[in-house]
């Protein structure tokens, strides 16, 4: 067993990729899980940030809360267990910024940086007694006042600088497997701490520099760098998520056994409809795959949003895919929401464990049947497998026909590199009614009563599924909420479709019983006033915003991409008004789109 004081000692380690894999069992094997739920269990913010670790509200002013301390432990230990017990066999933590010493760094914070190295060092050695690998995150690139002293604005000393602490980090936890590099995402508005991260590697020039510089010392202390491709539209490399070119560039000539590309399955975030993304078949890099779990845009876990066939045929997919060695799974990870469920650990989410098992045998070679199957026989062992089969295909229906507007989420659509997300007026758990989105929907949606009529349907389906749940001795434990809210959902499609006037009137009604009825509900924002958008040309605006394939247009080179780059700072010092209030307030802000 590992020793309890890795944090205050360093020990040397003589490995190689292999010997590193060689604790997750078969090297092609590498199935991830995040670890991150743990942290969460004192948090009491409203609306929670699940994109990583809440740092600052587990420390103390020089160390870490005693409750976070005692808990996290036999928390994570639960997780871990729980999920080598579905063939995950390694875990990943936030983050690097909190184990890395500076000795410039101001003494309180110094103290906090070895609060954590002990807590960390203990959670490494719960993982690897239960035979799980440990990675650790981190953002490309992490600042504060001390780092901008070292480094600058230099990505040649930020690149030696990452070097030479990775390196002793190593050292000092020798049972660090790897390192999972986000680079085209940064720390959302809301963040506070000791640390935030930037968008820092702005071409495909840069990212290639910086693999060149660490990919070596990776390489000699057997560690793997995993690089997620997962970018915002910020900047030239801002398409490396799916632009061939971009992705050429940057990775094309690095044959390091110890980097791995991580892909989301599709060419945007974590949402239905996308087609698998084409860089899986671009190299013969190692690359994996990133699965979620629990659905951050689709009520994250507090109804059934079952994932089990799409990626199945995700996977079908991916067959042909050049040297996929992996698959990542977010059970916990992700999105802004109010809901407080914690997986595998408390109140934790029937359906995300339903999607965290099926997407494990899945990888596994099992069928989507046989995993509904050994869920109900470990989970639910009073329900009828059929019966469940049958509830968890119309509750596909219902997500597709009613969270999503199906002909518009057929349709692959892009603003300037940024593949737009087939969802449009239904965001995390905000539902957006608005006089522009209606204008905007109603030319980017051609049939419109096929839009109402399937949204109507959808919500027949979610009733048939609350009468065959009681039936059947199903979970309807969040379904009363689900029915609440897909109500004012097509509802909020009669307005958009329709020139029905009792629509807004009927939306103002069911929110008002809603906010009554539900405490940890959707937050719905309802503006009706047209008279701000009455002359706003949408009709000949989208067409010269929005295209309608990957490839760039002549006008989006010069009107999309350079002219409304130029007005970025405009839009930094506009963003409260640009887009609903919360937009400018979480993620990164919808200015970020002109970088």
């Amino acid at each position: 067993t590992p020793s309890r004081d890795m944090s205050t000692r360093a020990i040397s380690v003589e490995a190689s990729p292999q010997n590193q894999l060689d604790k997750t069992g078969d090297p092609c094997r590498l199935l991830l899980i995040d670890g991150i739920g743990p942290f969460f269990r004192h948090y009491n913010k409203k609306r929670i940030n699940w994109s990583k670790i809440p740092f600052s509200s587990i420390e103390t002013s020089d160390g870490l809360k005693p409750e976070v301390v005692e808990t996290v432990p036999d928390d994570f230990r639960k997780l871990v267990r729980r999920a080598k017990s579905l063939g995950y066999n390694a875990v990943t933590l936030d983050d690097v910024a909190h184990l890395i010493r500076c000795e410039k760094y101001a003494d309180d914070l110094q103290r906090k940086i070895e609060a954590y190295r002990e807590l960390f060092g203990q959670l490494m050695a719960i993982a690897e007694e239960e035979g799980l690998a440990v990675f650790f995150t981190m953002d490309v690139m992490f600042f504060n006042e001390s780092i901008r002293e070292i480094i600058g604005d230099s990505q040649a000393k930020a690149n030696s600088w990452l070097l030479e602490k990775l390196s002793q980090l190593f050292c000092d936890f020798p049972w660090i497997a790897g390192v999972i590099m986000r680079f085209g995402e940064s720390d959302g508005l809301d963040v506070k701490g000791d640390f935030r991260s930037q968008l820092w590697l702005k071409r495909p020039a840069d990212a290639r520099r910086l693999l060149e510089k660490l990919l070596p010392m990776f390489e000699q202390t057997g560690r793997l760098l995993i690089f997620r491709t997962w970018s915002v539209g910020a900047h030239p490399i801002g398409d490396l998520s799916w632009n061939k070119k971009r992705f050429r560039q940057a990775f094309d000539g690095l044959g390091s056994r110890s980097l791995v590309i991580s892909l989301k399955y599709g060419e945007s975030d974590f949402f239905r409809y996308l087609p698998v993304n084409p860089l899986f078949f671009v190299s013969d890099h190692q690359k994996i795959v990133e699965f979620q779990a629990r659905r951050e845009y689709e009520g994250f876990g507090a109804y059934p949003s079952f994932v089990g066939w799409d990626s199945e045929e995700i996977l079908r997919d991916l067959r042909a895919a050049r040297n996929l060695i992996g698959m990542s799974v977010w059970c916990q990870t992700g999105g802004w929401g109010k809901r407080r469920q914690l997986t595998f650990l408390r109140n934790s989410p029937i359906w995300v464990e339903l999607n965290t098992c099926t997407l494990a045998r899945l990888w596994q070679g099992k069928t989507c049947e046989q995993a509904i199957d050994e869920f109900v026989q470990s989970s639910l062992p009073e329900v009828p497998v059929d019966a469940l089969i049958d509830f968890l295909r119309r509750s596909e229906i219902v997500i597709k026909d009613l969270l999503y507007v199906r002909e518009l989420a057929q349709r692959q659509l892009y603003f300037r590199r940024l593949r737009l997300p087939p969802q449009l007026f239904v965001y995390w758990d905000r539902i957006l009614v608005d006089p522009m989105i209606k204008k905007a929907l109603s030319c980017l949606v051609r049939d419109h009563s096929a839009a109402i009529e399937q949204g109507h349907r959808a919500l027949a389906e979610l009733q048939e599924m609350i009468a065959i749940a009681e039936s059947n001795k199903i979970p309807t434990r969040g379904l009363k909420l689900q029915l609440a809210t897909f109500e004012i959902i097509a509802t909020a499609r009669d307005y958009f479709f329709s020139d029905d006037e009792q629509a807004g009137v009927q939306l103002q009604q069911l929110k008002t019983r809603y906010k009554k009825r539900f405490k940890r509900n959707y937050s719905v924002f309802i503006n009706l006033d047209a008279a701000r958008v009455h002359r706003v040309p949408i009709r000949w605006i989208l067409p010269l915003m929005v295209r309608e394939r990957s490839s760039y247009r002549i006008l989006d080179q010069v009107l999309t991409v350079r002219l409304l780059g130029l007005l970025y700072p405009l839009a930094r010092r506009f963003r409260h008004r640009i887009g609903p209030k919360f937009a400018s307030q979480q993620a990164m802000g919808l200015d970020t789109l002109l970088k």
